[in-house]
């Protein structure tokens, strides 16, 4: 089973924040985040000892990597390259 489930959500937000949520909160997946593309958002969420998901502003199934991390990373994507923006990322990283 895995750690951390990602889903990337251009026209089905509402279903990954409910339906898709429950499902893996049921499958007991530790993590989950949804990924919204059209508002370069990212929803992360972390399972509580009652079986419900709980918003999260830290990763812990990846040390800690903080969620507005990946937002800043969304947005660069928009005006620089995959290259570019995924080499900030891995500065970022790196400074950490």
């Amino acid at each position: 089973m895995p750690d951390l489930v990602g889903a990337i959500s251009d026209t089905t937000l509402a279903n990954d924040l409910d339906e898709q949520k429950h499902l893996y909160a049921q499958l007991k997946i530790p993590e989950y985040w949804v990924v919204d593309v059209r508002s370069q958002r990212v929803f992360a969420f972390r399972l509580q000892e009652n079986g419900q998901y709980k918003a999260c502003t830290h990763s812990q199934v990846l040390a800690g990597l903080e969620i507005t991390l990946l937002e800043q990373t969304l947005q660069r994507l928009n005006g620089s390259t995959n290259t570019s923006a995924a080499a900030w990322f891995a500065q970022q990283i790196a400074q950490q």
